[in-house]
């Protein structure tokens, strides 16, 4: 009906209507077929692989993942068609499944990541039979492609809502799947408490929203994988490795197993070591590094970085105070704060050589006297 419109995904096919910059998502009812199995596809551990089998409105609702996502608005009378008591559900602020959650999460893992998103941004609860198959059944997301997982992972971590997500991830043993590295590191903690860095990291991004300014993506990943950077950097200092080298040959390490699991775009691991790599040059204060380094297209980025480290007590706040008032000097003062410091023989010499001219200076006019 429309030529500004695509059809869109393979598991499940949808129409995507573009007016302008904006985009209308329309799919049809679903429905349920034994006999087709070209539309339909499971595969061994009852994962839907594809399901585009049309249907009606009696047969789509069997087909919606939780009650309360189960709502019809008829357009024809304004009224709301409820066929699995979703609004008795949505009063009592309760997220429960539609079928068995077994079956309904062997199907679909991602729906245990969206029962968290959900919970956390509704402030609901999810129904106890949910929580207890979640937790049994977290292992199943290894198997979701990492394109999708990467665009799941966006969705928690971005909407505002980062520190409580990560929180109830960690709470069902989602966390550690899709983070595993990280999660090794947090659990060598006393009591498994979490890293304040990537509780500092998760609270910025949660107020730098509520505030309506940007949050990236590849400055979550970069907190999120910081931990088991430097844990594996600090082994590698130890080998008698530089220290520039073992901090990106850590970061190859560990971007290579996340991007397995989260799909990481290629500017996005860019960007992330950049940060990354920019951090043990803040140590260098002396010299022109200071003002190469200030002109680097990442270096806001990374200053904001060693600040959560700082305040996280990873990095001695002098470090950062210093960088702080660099930015903000003028050039000459630049030059100052910058300038290597003489050595006492140096100074000493210029003094002796300073008294010396002083008194050749003195005898001079003694003798015009």
């Amino acid at each position: 009906m429309f030529r500004n419109c695509r059809i869109i995904g393979r598991r499940f096919r949808l129409a995507h209507v573009h007016f302008g910059h904006e985009v209308i998502e329309v799919a049809t009812f679903r429905g349920v077929s034994e006999t087709d199995s070209n539309k339909q596809m499971l595969d061994k551990e009852g994962r839907l692989l594809r399901d585009n089998v049309y249907g009606n409105i009696e047969e789509d609702v069997w087909r919606r993942d939780f009650t309360v996502n189960a709502l019809y608005y008829n357009i024809k009378d304004f009224s709301v068609v409820d066929y699995v008591n979703g609004m008795d559900d949505h009063k009592a602020a309760t997220l429960k499944l539609i079928g068995e959650p077994i079956v309904r999460f062997r199907e679909d893992p991602v729906r245990m990541l969206r029962a968290v998103r959900f919970a956390v941004k509704l402030g609901f609860k999810i129904d106890g039979g949910c929580q207890q198959s979640i937790k049994d059944m977290a292992e199943l997301l290894g198997g979701i492609p990492a394109a999708r997982l990467y665009d799941e992972v966006l969705k928690l971590f971005l909407f505002g809502y980062a520190l409580q997500t990560f929180e109830m991830l960690r709470q069902y043993a989602l966390f550690q799947v899709l983070f595993p590295c990280t999660e090794q590191c947090l659990a060598s903690e006393e009591n498994s408490f979490p890293r304040q860095l990537i509780i500092k990291a998760l609270q910025n991004s949660d107020n730098r929203i509520a505030e309506g300014k940007s949050v990236t993506a590849y400055f979550l990943f970069a907190s999120l994988l910081w931990e088991p950077v430097q844990q594996l950097a600090k082994e590698k200092l130890k080998q008698g490795l530089p220290e520039f080298m073992a901090y990106q040959d850590a970061a190859n390490e560990i971007l290579s197993q996340q991007v397995k699991i989260t799909a990481l775009p290629r500017h996005i691991s860019l960007s992330i070591r950049d940060v990354w790599g920019l951090q043990p040059k803040f140590n260098t204060r002396v010299g022109s590094k200071p003002s190469r380094l200030i002109t680097h297209p990442k270096f806001r980025a990374a200053y904001d970085f060693l600040l959560l480290r700082a305040e996280s007590g990873g990095v001695d706040s002098e470090l950062v105070d210093w960088w702080l008032r660099y930015q903000n000097a003028s050039e000459n003062e630049q030059r100052k704060m910058t300038a290597p410091p003489r050595k006492k023989s140096q100074a000493n010499s210029t003094s002796r050589k300073r008294n010396n001219r002083k008194k050749t200076v003195d005898s001079l006019t003694d003798s015009q006297n």
